[in-house]
């Protein structure tokens, strides 16, 4: 791996991967791996960072087995699983309004787990240390992209690029005075794409009504790996099993400490979130143990309290030629499931297939009609994910007497129908459609 960070200077290669998030960072491991020249260029300063005695993260993700499979091929995993991560290996969803309750576990399953809960940057200075690793990759941080030159569809010009396997199409101009030429760029850079309004593709997003508030908790009661979720009128209020280091940890005669703290996501109305976020310590606790219905007894302690609007955001494009977006610059998905990170992994993982096997057969890695075959392979899933998020937000946010009869029945049936449940869960778990190679077990 090296550091370009040479102020105004004229840099080369083949992918230019603009955010080096988790779903960046991923595919320039991806490509790098594979080969091919990456330059991963990031806004923040340096690359992140981990240590074993810091205190929890309020972002976390659960990660699916689908999600694991990537990294550990790419030599991730190893480092994230000595790092710091609580796999779950039960799940529990409620109605606040009603007693519809549907219970996954993995015995059910017949498998060891149903995924993991971690830290953001635990998983991010794991992919980290891997591009350390890595000498195609490049990396340019400290710095952003204040222009984009696309090639133009049809033109004479770009056909007669794309008719040399290794054309650099595309020109991105930096904001420390220096520029980019590659085959393709790629969105990686957050809902709020800055590249992906440099090119002028439209989103469809609307506001979802809700604020989520994160923070860490300790309970007073052991989670049991169990990831619980209660839907309440205003929104889910989620407590999803957290690990930490001794450190964190306060000795109880009534549960190993290690098992007594989560991570807690709870989607509401601004206004609820606003009135939670200037509650005292002791109030919040209180509040937010009655908002769970004591299930793991009295909140003991609380970190700092963090909240963000929630927007469901879809790209009109995918791809433009010499352009692709993956991760929350293509879709930006409510959390109520858990799925945004590991939507983008696939992204990650189905756009390396396709470049890589088009790269192959010697066709240019910003080609559109090529990258086309990643959209047709991406857009439709995430746009039959964003549709349920929306669905079950909307069903379990109704009041309607009707409604929260039939989705209190709706949970119950469901929760007898054993060989339904391990579809769904089978389906949460990522094991749905195409699954490209690199998320495949290992034979």
């Amino acid at each position: 791996m090296k550091d370009s960070r040479a102020a105004g200077a004229e840099r080369d290669t083949d992918v230019a991967i603009v955010g080096a998030g988790i779903v960046g960072a991923t595919l320039a491991l991806l490509l790098g791996q594979a080969g091919l020249r990456v330059m991963l260029i990031e806004g923040r300063e340096s690359p992140a960072s981990w240590q074993a005695d810091s205190a929890p993260e309020p972002r976390v993700s659960a990660l699916t087995p689908v999600s694991q499979q990537l990294l550990t091929g790419l030599g991730v995993w190893s480092t994230v699983a000595a790092s710091r991560l609580m796999p779950y290996t039960g799940m529990q969803v409620w109605d606040a309004e009603g007693n519809g309750e549907i219970r996954f576990s993995a015995e059910d399953n017949g498998v060891a787990r149903l995924g993991h809960i971690i830290e953001n940057r635990v998983t991010l200075a794991a992919l980290e240390q891997a591009i350390d690793r890595c000498p195609a990759i490049t990396r340019c941080y400290g710095v952003r992209v204040n222009d984009l030159a696309l090639p133009i569809s049809g033109s004479t010009s770009v056909v007669n690029a794309y008719l040399l396997k290794d054309a650099k199409a595309v020109s991105l101009t930096l904001s420390d005075g220096g520029s980019v030429s590659a085959a393709l760029v790629v969105a990686a850079d957050g809902a709020r794409s800055g590249l992906r309004d440099l090119a002028g593709i439209a989103t469809r997003e609307h506001d979802t009504g809700q604020v989520a508030l994160v923070t860490t908790v300790r309970t007073a009661l052991p989670h049991q790996a169990i990831a619980r979720q209660r839907f309440l009128p205003t929104g889910p209020l989620a407590f999803l099993p957290l690990a930490v280091n001794d450190e964190w940890a306060q000795p109880s005669e009534a549960a190993p400490a290690a098992q007594r703290y989560c991570s807690i996501v709870w989607s509401t109305t601004p206004e609820e979130a606003s009135r939670l976020q200037a509650l005292s310590d002791r109030a919040f606790y209180s509040e937010l143990q009655t908002a769970f219905e004591d299930t793991l007894g009295t909140v003991e302690w609380a970190a700092e309290r963090f909240s963000f609007p929630l927007y469901q955001r879809h790209a009109e494009e995918y791809v433009l030629p010499g352009l692709a977006l993956v991760g929350d610059a293509a879709h930006a998905i409510h959390p109520l499931a858990g799925q945004g990170v590991n939507l983008g992994l696939m992204d990650a993982a189905v756009l390396a297939e396709e470049l890589l096997a088009g790269h192959r057969r010697g066709v240019a890695l910003g080609d559109e009609r090529w990258l086309k075959r990643y959209s047709r392979r991406r857009r439709s899933d995430n746009a039959l994910m964003l549709k349920m998020m929306d669905g079950f937000r909307l069903l379990f946010g109704s009041r309607q007497p009707g409604v929260r009869l039939i989705r209190n029945l709706g949970l119950g049936w469901v929760d007898n129908r054993s060989e339904l449940k391990r579809i769904l869960m089978r389906q949460a778990m990522g094991e749905r459609g195409e699954l490209p190679d690199s998320c495949k077990p290992r034979q």
